[in-house]
Order: structure tokens, then sequence, then C-alpha cells
């Protein structure tokens, strides 16, 4: 992009001689600022109102329960509400610094708080209340107000798991009546070790914390204010990022987590070093990591868990010998593993086959539009979507749902290329950044990959980079959106600005990246997806359909507007477009499944606007219970079963025959698919479309010219 170009430019002559205070921190807060008011699409003035509000956001994010701080402190931290602007322009950082310091004695004051309230039972049978809305919650005023709070949480938490445990000896005795169930007593005791077990826990991943991570809060308090998609990443957030957005990683294929002191390994993926060695498992305990090139092993017991992940993982073809605790045994093993770039198989696009009665149908679930951000030429999302569309045509495909449910986005070129399978060219997505003109993105393929009946499939979680596509196929009359009433609604761009490349002689080590909203883009037709999103063509409820988790929902969301058409032409491929989605409109309307679905969902709704839970056991029980008679009324739910059955492309059947875990993971997916009233819809959709055979075959007659080229 040019923004991106200008920014590459004007790094050459932005060097550290500009800043006077050397200090990290500082360097960070000057830099971020520098940035933010060069390259954001609506840059704010940092002024005493933007002040009010990062301090509100910051002290939220600090202790969102109201548990550390007093009353007394945030009195004393409010002389800088005003403040804040004055702190960033002078590069000053006396606020969070005070805010730091004074966590971390009240976090200490609080550790032989929790130990000492947990050190005696609690009585369930008092009539208290505990009010969980903490936003709107006061801060405490005395030592003696804080450790109340502190016990109604602690009794709460352990409420819940001493109801559970009751449950669960319940069961056992109607199981066998000889079973002597625990006493009160027992339970009660099983109940607050638990409790003390996860605060211990929580204890613990603090203590791994550093001063840079709390700075981290700091900062985004601060960029947040610009708007909710501009974010900065520490140096280790942002490896997170990019193997969120690529799917891939180079190291030994393991999920990891720290209890206690050991670093356990929770998930051996698939396809991966660790799980072609057959040595490796669930549960098995780190112990110690050594690298080839070096002598001794490095112990990692105790270690924080980045630091302990970044001495497991690294380049492809490396190798890497780990000493480990296996968990069957308790018998301690050396293991050496090549390391690998390792796919993560749940960020890709997965397809089947669907039948109804002898027709066949394709189903492709895109999670996210992946991409490999160093080359885009690697694998991303448009070039796997375009091998399952050839495979799908390959098994006889009558017609094509594309499932964008739960779909956050992702890299706006496949998006794109994408859009392009399914039209001859044309216009896909308008983007415009702040003063500048704005730039059409096309479709210049004429080819056609996929010429037949489609339908998109979207929900509330459907944001940004599916939002464009339903949008786009939506305005050329090209695909019926079934789904929320709209999507998510993020009509903004950004872009990863890696925050070194601003840096001459820079001795202060990684300064990480900032995620910065660059440039808002506009449907073809003109109107913005920002707050809006896409109104689908089918309206369906589902469990979202009541719940605040759209753009309008969030804090500080650019505004809606709208910008002149692009020049494009409605496709005319379709015989009856209107009456497809007006018999679809009446089948959902007396769909049971999905009156039964916005029921349950209006009584989630309902559920989750209650913040007030009863501390004693017989009203929690009995609430308990009254909410499990509530909810059988939506059991039906789960058992609903569709006359549709799914089967695998050729291709990954033959893969399940070594890799198992794939195989599992599909046929977990096919037997949800099967119970999914909104993927029947969407074949019953397909099937009413009618194709105008005269346009069909005008096309068909290019991609039989694609077809020679694939």
């Amino acid at each position: 992009m040019a923004l991106i170009l200008m920014m590459a430019a004007a790094s050459c002559s932005f060097t550290t001689k500009k800043f006077e205070d050397p200090n990290k921190d500082k360097l960070l807060i000057d830099l971020i600022t520098y940035v933010l008011n060069q390259g954001h699409y609506d840059a704010k003035e940092i002024n005493d109102e933007f002040s009010a509000n990062v301090f509100e956001d910051y002290l939220e994010g600090l202790d969102p329960s109201k548990r550390f701080f007093y009353a007394e402190d945030v009195q004393e931290f409010e002389a800088y509400k005003d403040k804040i602007d004055d702190q960033i322009k002078g590069k000053e950082i006396e606020f969070f610094n005070l805010t730091y310091g004074r966590l971390q004695q009240r976090m200490e004051e609080a550790r032989s708080l929790y130990k000492e309230i947990l050190s005696e039972p609690f009585d369930f049978t008092e009539k208290e209340i505990i009010n969980t809305d903490y936003d709107n919650l006061a801060y405490v005023s005395s030592k003696a107000e804080m450790k109340k709070r502190w016990k109604e949480q602690l009794k709460f938490n352990t409420l819940i798991t001493y109801y559970d445990l009751k449950q669960d000896e319940q069961k056992k005795k109607e199981n066998d009546e000889t079973y002597e169930i625990q006493s009160d007593a027992d339970l009660e005791e099983k109940a607050r070790e638990t409790t003390l077990s996860n605060i211990d826990r929580y204890y613990d991943f603090t203590d791994d914390l550093e001063r840079e991570d709390y700075f981290s809060v700091y900062i985004n308090a601060i960029v947040e204010e610009f708007d909710p998609h501009t974010f900065y990443f520490a140096p280790q957030d942002k490896d997170r990022f990019d193997i969120a957005m690529s799917g891939k990683l180079e190291g030994i294929g393991a999920r990891l987590v720290k209890d206690a002191d050991n670093i356990t390994i929770t998930e051996v993926i698939s396809g991966g070093p660790a799980w072609r060695s057959e040595e490796i498992g669930e549960g098995d305990v780190i112990l110690k990591v050594k690298q080839e090139d070096e002598k001794e092993a490095v112990s990692i017991v105790g270690m924080r868990l980045d630091d302990a992940v970044d001495l497991i993982k690294g380049p492809k073809d490396t190798k890497v010998t780990l000493t480990v605790r296996k968990k069957i045994m308790g018998n301690i093993e050396e293991i050496t593993l090549t390391r690998d770039v390792i796919e993560i198989e749940e960020t890709y696009a997965k397809s089947s086959i669907v039948k109804k009665g002898d027709r066949k149908f394709g189903v492709i679930n895109l999670p996210k539009f992946y991409f490999d951000m160093e080359d885009y030429n690697k694998r991303n999302a448009a070039s796997d979507i375009k091998a399952d569309i050839i495979r799908l045509k390959q098994e006889g495909m009558e017609g094509l749902v594309l499932d964008l449910r739960n779909n956050g986005g992702g890299s706006l070129k496949t998006v794109v290329d994408i859009a392009g399978m399914f039209i001859e060219e044309g216009p896909i997505v308008q983007v415009k950044s702040n003063g500048q003109r704005k730039e059409v993105l096309k479709d210049e393929d004429p080819q056609v990959l996929w010429d037949g009946p489609l339908v998109i499939l979207v929900n509330e979680l459907s944001a940004s980079a599916s939002e464009i596509l339903a949008a786009a196929m939506q305005d050329y009359k090209r695909a019926i959106i079934i789904g929320s009433k709209q999507t998510y609604g993020k009509g903004t761009v950004q872009n990863v600005i890696d925050l070194n490349r601003w840096l001459r002689n820079n001795e202060m080590g990684d300064m990480g990246a900032l995620k910065i909203t660059t440039q808002k883009f506009y449907r073809v037709n003109g109107g913005s997806t920002q707050l809006e999103g896409v109104k689908s063509d089918v309206v369906v409820p589902d469990r979202y359909s009541f719940v605040d988790i759209g753009e309008k929902d969030q804090e500080n969301p650019l505004p809606w507007d709208k910008i002149d058409a692009a020049d494009y032409e409605i496709w005319d491929g379709y015989v009856g477009y209107e009456s497809a989605i007006q018999a679809s409109k009446e089948r959902m309307s007396n769909n049971n499944q999905l009156k039964l679905i916005e029921e349950n969902a209006k009584w989630v709704k309902s559920q989750s606007d209650d913040r007030s839970y009863p501390l004693s056991y017989e009203d929690y029980a009995n609430r308990a219970a009254e909410d499990k008679e509530m909810a059988k009324q939506f059991d039906a739910i789960k058992d609903y079963k569709t006359d549709l059955t799914y089967y695998s492309l050729p291709y990954e059947e033959q893969l399940f025959s070594t890799d198992t875990i794939l195989k599992e993971k599909r046929q977990r997916w096919h037997e949800s698919l099967s119970k999914d009233v909104y993927i029947e819809e969407a074949v019953n959709v397909l099937s009413d479309i009618k194709m105008n055979n005269i346009t069909r075959n005008k096309v068909a007659g290019v991609d039989r010219k694609k077809k020679v080229k694939d």
C-alpha cells in the first residue's frame, strides 16, 4: 500500500537520536505516538478527554474485578486522569510507574489474604448474594471491605465446585447403592482446595509476567482509544499473530502449558515432528532443552512459558533434544527431534461432499482468510479454495455452500482472488485512505472457476474480509447470503508496522509491532460495512442473536459512511433469484428448530444479564434445578438430524489411512454438519436456484479454457 511505502521512506531519517531519553519505555511511547499520528486513518487529538478515557480503560485492564486497588489508590491515580496526554507528549511514564508499583504491592497483600480466607470452611447456610457486575462495583475503602470482597468471590467459586461435587456423589449413589456418600464437610474441604489451587495457578501465571507485560497493557489502553482494532504487539505477541494469520509455525509441533513449575504438553499437532516421532504424548513434562550446537541442556523447570517456548521452537531442519518425564510410567527420557514447519490444520479451509437424495453439493468451511505474511505465493486461503472447488467439481457437485460463520477476516488480497473465482471480472471492494482518492480492487481475470449456484453462510462473528466477500457476492447477486440479521460490522483495514524499521542503531532490543487502522473499505455499491455489516438475504436466528458482540458494541468504533458506487454489472447467471430467497424465508419462518434456537438465545441472554447469584447452597441448588428444568426444553436442539449425508473428498480419504487424527476430526465435523439446520437450508436454496443456461453456456466456454490451464 502507498501508506506503507511512505512509512518505509520516512523511517530512513527517523533515528534514536531524536529521542531525548534513552529509556526503552519512553522510546516506545514516542515511537508509537508518532506512527499513530502519521498513519492512522482517523488520528485522534490527544487531549484531556482522550486522557480520561485511557485512564478508565487502563485501570479496568489492570484490575477488572476490583479486588486489588483501594478507593484511596484510585483517588491518588486520579491526579493523572487529565494528564496522561501530557505524559504521552512529554514521553513521561510516572503514571505507569505509580500504578504498576501499587498493583504489585496490592497483589502481594492479596496473596496472604486469599490463603487466610481459604484456610477456614465456608458456611453455605448463610443467605448472601454476590454481585458480579464488576463494572458498576465501587472500589473498597478499607482492608475489611477488601477481605469481604475476596471472601465473596472465593466463596462463590467454591460453592460452584461444592455443588458439582455433591451432584457427582449423588450420581455415584444412584449407580451403586452400596456407595458411601462423602460428608458435606469433606466435600466443602475438597471444593476449597480446588479454589486454592486455581488461585495459586493464577498467581503462578502473574509471577511469570514481567514489567514489560504490564507496560503493554498501558500502551494498548492508549492505542485502542483510536479504534478497537489498533493494537500494540510486544515481540512475542507479534510472533503469535504471524502464526495465527499464516496457520504455520516452525518447531516440534506441540502445544504447551505451564502448570506450577512444569512445562507440560497439552496437545501433539498432527503431522508435526513430535507426532511423527511417536515418542512424545499429551501429559508429558519437558524438563530440559538442548540445542544441537550446545553441549549442555538448559533446565526449563520454573521458567516462564514464553521463554521455554523460545528455546523449544526454532528454524526448520535444526535439531533439539528434550529431556522428558513421561506421563504413563514417570520415567525420564531424552528425545531428539528435527524441527519442521507445522501447519495448524484447524486454520485451513476444509471441504466435504453433501448428498441430498441423488444430488451432490459441496461445502467449504473457511475459518479465516489466511496467508503467509512473508510470501503470498505460499499456501493461502485463495489457493486452497481453488483446489477444493476443482476437486468438488470433479465429484460432480451441483451447488456450493461457502461457510464463513465465525470467520474473523484476514488478507484482503485473498478476498479479491476468491471472489474472482465466481464472477467473470469486475470490482470486488473499494478502499479509501484518509485524504486519498479511493482505490478499487478488481478481479481482472475473465475466467470463472465456479459458475453454478452459490450460497454463503454468515453470522454475527463473520467480520472484515468475510464481510467484503459476502457483500461483493450480494451486490453482484452472485450468491444468496443466509445468516444473522447483520454480520460483525468491521469495515476497516489494518496494516502491521514493524516498529524496529523506524530505528537506526537501536540498542534497546526488539520494540514489537503496531497493528494500525490505515484504511476503510466499501462495498462495490458504495456503502460501508462499518457498524452496519452485511444484512443477510435470509435472516435466521442463532445463539448470538441477542448478544452484544458486533463492532457497534465496541469502544471507539469509526463511523459508518458511504462513497460513490463502483462500475459493476449484476450477475445474470440466475433465473428466479428473488423467488429462491422468498421460498427460503417462508421455510425458515415455519422451521421449528429455528424457533427453538431463537427461544434458547433469548433465555441465554436473560441468564447473562442477571449478574447476582446466591451464596447459600440451598438457594444456589434451587436456582440450578430451575435452570436445568428450563434447559430441558432446548435439548431437542442438539438432537436435530437432517437427511443429508457427508463424505470427504478422495484425496483426504487416502490420508486417513496414516493420519487417524485427521480422520477423527473430519468424522466429528461431518457429525456436526448432519445436525446443522443452516447447512440444511443452504442446500435447499441451492436446490431451488435455477440457472440461466444461455449465460452459463457462455461462461462454461471460458471455464473450459480454465480447466486446460488447471
